[in-house]
This record gives C-alpha cells, sequence and structure tokens, in this order.
C-alpha cells in the first residue's frame, strides 16, 4: 500500500471505494415505501443551497429534511462496530461524521427546516411512517 492510503490493505481500499454516496439499498427501500404513501421529495439535494449538506429527501415546500445514516458511518448506539484495523482512524471518522451531523441538524433547524434522521437499520415500513408523520405534523401546524 502507498504511504499516502488510509486503507490498511489493498482490498480494504477496494471495498471503500465501492461504497456508493446515494442509492443505497437502505435509500432505494425507504423512498420507494415513501413514495407509495403518496409523498413526493427531491432526493439527494441540499435544504440549503449555500451549506454544503446533502439530505437524502427532501420536501422544500415544507421544509422539511429527511437523512438515513448508515450504523457504521454515523455511530449508531445500537449497532456501530469498531473497526478492528485502523481502528483510530474509523474512530475519527465516526467522531467527526456525529459532529456534522449534529452541525447540520442545527443550521437545517435554525432555518425554520424540520430535520427527520432515520438509523438504516429501521424497518423500512416505520421509517417512511415517521416521515409521513413529519408531513402531517408541518401541514397541520398552524402558519405564523
Amino acid at each position: 500500500m502507498s504511504e499516502e492510503s488510509w486503507a490498511s490493505t489493498i482490498g480494504v481500499r477496494k471495498s471503500m471505494q465501492a461504497n456508493t454516496g446515494r442509492d443505497t439499498k437502505p435509500e432505494l427501500a425507504l423512498r420507494r415505501a415513501v413514495h407509495a404513501l403518496g409523498l413526493r421529495y427531491y432526493v439527494n439535494r441540499r435544504p440549503i443551497k449555500t451549506v454544503r449538506r446533502t439530505a437524502d429527501l427532501v420536501f422544500p415546500k415544507l421544509k422539511l429534511a429527511v437523512f438515513l445514516d448508515g450504523c457504521f458511518w454515523h455511530g449508531c448506539p445500537e449497532h456501530h462496530t469498531v473497526a478492528r484495523t485502523n481502528a483510530e482512524f474509523w474512530a475519527q471518522k465516526v467522531a467527526t461524521n456525529r459532529r456534522r451531523d449534529a452541525d447540520t441538524n442545527e443550521r437545517l433547524k435554525a432555518d425554520g427546516w424540520t430535520v427527520v434522521r432515520i438509523w438504516e437499520h429501521e424497518a423500512t415500513a416505520v421509517a417512511a411512517a415517521r416521515v409521513a408523520a413529519a408531513v402531517t405534523a408541518i401541514r397541520s401546524a398552524p402558519r405564523t
């Protein structure tokens, strides 16, 4: 391996490079389920154009941003596993992701957005119902 590579082996590097940033199986399942509930949304879009953060589902008129977080990448309290190789690197990576997630939530909420965060391990129907409940709550809230 190159001195500059973050990966511990060539196999790990190839595996990590194969991970996609969007259209994962959990994302596709959630999108299908939310769509089946009659809801329409944008995919993989920045809720606030000037902030370089992308939500998985965005309902711009409702100011609702939905993030589907991977258990490993975002440090799920139930399912996050500690990497056996390069443990310090991965611990820092996950900690950075968690800080960025919290910052994203704060920025969006400060701009009047509702944020829904879903863990990849959540049942698709339950996650879709959470999204639908957020949509209903926003639509039924008194306008100011």
